[in-house]
């Protein structure tokens, strides 16, 4: 399995590469030389978000790629302290601006609640910050609309209230940190869940037992991880800085044995 060349189809028929790149914690300073490394690498799938604030080295870096746009998926979000439909409107406009993007393929409002604030009841200004969104994706300027770090009573907030099933819910998701509960409302409505963290931010790297599967499989522990996520059904979104990190990332086409997948399900890691 070559992750580039395959996709999910989300439920709306949009296509969307199996391993993208996440850039959280990389300044719009490197995030641009990231990016096309990323793009020389393989990848086609770029997980930005405005309150990364590198949005601009993302967009300057596709258009001085040399790629054409519909080789490339792009995903932003709008901050978890803005809610409201204006709103959201007046942000999506400033990161296409900052994308330099007539089109954005998928954009998630990026927490329920603001980061400093978790926990808050914003159910009202999700629903509207979502009414806002379905609006954008009606006009063609998203090609598809969902949540991130969305629990499955958020969830049903807003379908409940709109109608409209997201596309795609992003969560934290990686070996012994599978949040079920949610997965599984995720796969009840064809949600496509996105694992950010697939690698646990790098804390699971030197685990023991990890190690000892990933040397039984000739893998590395990452490798190992995000074909995880992948046999999981989820969309995993490993973030580096370092170009052979990315070629070495998604080289994932070896297999896990159903007692591989046992073994990494009961694991209970620190």
């Amino acid at each position: 399995m070559n992750p580039f060349h395959e996709h999910y189809v989300l439920s709306n028929q949009v296509k969307i590469p199996k391993i993208g790149l996440g850039t959280w914690q990389i300044s719009n300073e490197d995030v641009y030389q990231v990016t096309l490394d990323a793009f020389s690498a393989g990848y086609r799938h770029i997980d930005s978000a405005q309150g990364y604030q590198n949005e601009k080295g993302v967009g300057l870096a596709l258009k001085d790629s040399g790629l054409n746009r519909d080789e490339v998926f792009i995903t932003t979000k709008l901050p978890s302290h803005i809610k409201g439909y204006q709103e959201t409107l007046d942000s999506f406009e400033q990161s296409m601006k900052d994308l330099q993007l007539e089109v954005l393929d998928l954009y998630l409002i990026h927490a329920p609640w603001p980061w400093n604030e978790i926990g808050k009841d914003c159910t009202q200004g999700n629903i509207e910050s979502f009414k806002a969104m379905i609006d954008l994706y009606k006009q063609g300027r998203i090609r598809s609309i969902g949540v991130s770090n969305f629990s499955v009573k958020d969830l049903k907030a807003i379908i409940d209230a709109t109608g409209f099933v997201p596309h795609v819910n992003q969560i934290r998701f990686y070996v012994s940190d599978t949040q079920e509960e949610i997965v599984k409302f995720c796969q009840e409505h064809n949600i496509l869940v996105e694992a950010y963290s697939p690698l646990a931010t790098g804390r699971i790297l030197d685990n023991p037992q990890l190690k000892k599967i990933a040397l039984d499989k000739g893998v590395t522990i990452a490798q190992l991880c995000i074909r995880y996520c992948l046999d999981k059904g989820t969309l995993p979104l490993p973030k580096t800085t370092k170009h052979f990190r990315m070629v070495e990332n998604a080289q994932v086409d070896f297999e896990l044995s159903p007692e591989d997948i046992r073994l990494l399900d009961e694991m209970k890691l620190k």
